[in-house]
């Protein structure tokens, strides 16, 4: 079964409009590893609008299942990683003022860099996962800088998914065949969504996890915490 990672950058942005404790973020965390999610995942973005770098610290010790960090591995990025030493780090190319992630890394031309980042963060023990469009040449070249996962950018598969499902979900299949021939895990995030998760997840070989954040956390609002879970699990379930 795929695992599910809630992304609680939007519990954040809520708390942070008020500039109090409210929601609770480490509290919002705990309940979802407590209602089935299997990783926690967090985006702190250099003008801390939602996930704060003390929110980092904090969840370390509390998160009891994976802890996933996204962010670009600036030396700011790379010092708060290397101190806290999650399970897995999905490096994104967004610019420091990106209000979400809009596109994979360009990779060839990051090569050296990433390389450089994926091997600090295999010395450090810790799993390495690219942010990538569903293309085969960025994913075989995500492979060559040694990274342990890719992560496929979903956005076009949910923009399209609706009109066209087949047509959506084909490049993808095409991404996530490369990266398994390449030895690489296979991740995706972007706009899944109850609507589409289920299809997305039923056409992608050997999914290890998806990171769902806004649609998540939208639909909890209707239907609660716990049942927005159950329903997204249920779409991971293997057919």
């Amino acid at each position: 079964m795929t695992n599910l990672s809630v992304n609680i950058n939007k519990i954040a942005t809520l708390r942070n409009a008020r500039g109090e404790n409210v929601p609770d973020l480490l509290k919002v965390a705990a309940d979802c590893e407590r209602f089935g999610a299997q990783g926690i995942t967090v985006h702190p973005r250099p003008d801390e609008r939602h996930i704060k770098r003390d929110d980092v610290y904090k969840l370390r010790p509390l998160v009891r299942t994976e802890f996933n960090i996204e962010g670009y591995p600036s030396e700011d990025f790379m010092e708060l990683v290397l101190r806290v030493r999650p399970e897995q780090v999905t490096l994104v190319p967004d610019a420091p003022g990106a209000l979400t992630s809009s596109a994979g890394w360009d990779v060839e031309p990051n090569m050296e860099f990433l390389t450089s980042i994926v091997e600090r963060l295999r010395e450090a023990g810790i799993r390495s996962s690219i942010f990538v469009d569903p293309d085969p040449g960025a994913v075989r070249a995500a492979a060559r800088t040694g990274a342990d996962r890719i992560e496929l950018y979903t956005k076009p598969y949910a923009d399209l998914y609706p009109t066209d499902p087949e047509r959506a979900v084909a490049p993808f299949v095409e991404a996530a065949e490369a990266a398994l021939r390449c030895g690489l895990g296979v991740n995706a995030g972007h706009d899944l969504s109850l609507v589409n998760l289920e299809w997305f997840h039923r056409h992608i070989q050997r999914l290890s996890e998806v990171s769902i954040g806004h649609a998540l956390i939208c639909d909890a609002l209707y239907l609660g915490l716990e049942e927005t879970i159950k329903r997204y699990k249920e779409c991971l379930k293997n057919s």
